[in-house]
C-alpha cells in the first residue's frame, strides 16, 4: 500500500509563508492527481490544491495568486508553497494521491497564521 506524511507546516505571522512537503512511499507505481486539501476547526476539509502528473494544476479560489502546488515524481514528492499567507488560512493540511482508483491521505500537518 501507499504512506503519506506530511510536513513543513507551522506558526507564521500574517503576510508570511510556508513549504509543505508530502512524501509517498511504499508500493508507487503511477499516482495521478495528487492534491492539498485543508480543514480548519468546526469546518468541512476542502480542496485547495491539485495537480495532474503532466503538471495541469487547479485552486481554490481563495488561495489563487497566493498558493503554488508542485511536484517531484521522480522523489514521489508533492510540495505547496504558501505566501502571503492570512489568519483565515489556519487549518490542518492534508495531502491526499489516487493511485490505482483508491484514494489516500496523510496524517495532516498544522499551519496556524496569527494576525
Amino acid at each position: 500500500q501507499v504512506q503519506l506524511v506530511e510536513s513543513g507546516g507551522g506558526l507564521v505571522q500574517a503576510g508570511g509563508s510556508l513549504r509543505l512537503s508530502c512524501a509517498a512511499s511504499g508500493s508507487i507505481f503511477s499516482i495521478d492527481p495528487v492534491g492539498w486539501y485543508r480543514q480548519a476547526p468546526g469546518k468541512q476539509r476542502e480542496l485547495v490544491a491539485r495537480i495532474t502528473y503532466s503538471g495541469f494544476t487547479d485552486y481554490a479560489n481563495s488561495v489563487k495568486g497566493r498558493f503554488t502546488i508542485s511536484r517531484d515524481n521522480a522523489k514521489n514528492t508533492m510540495y505547496l508553497q504558501m505566501n502571503s499567507l492570512k489568519p483565515e488560512d489556519t487549518a490542518v493540511y492534508y495531502c491526499n494521491i489516487l493511485q490505482g482508483g483508491r484514494d489516500y491521505w496523510g496524517q495532516g500537518t498544522q499551519v496556524t497564521v496569527s494576525s
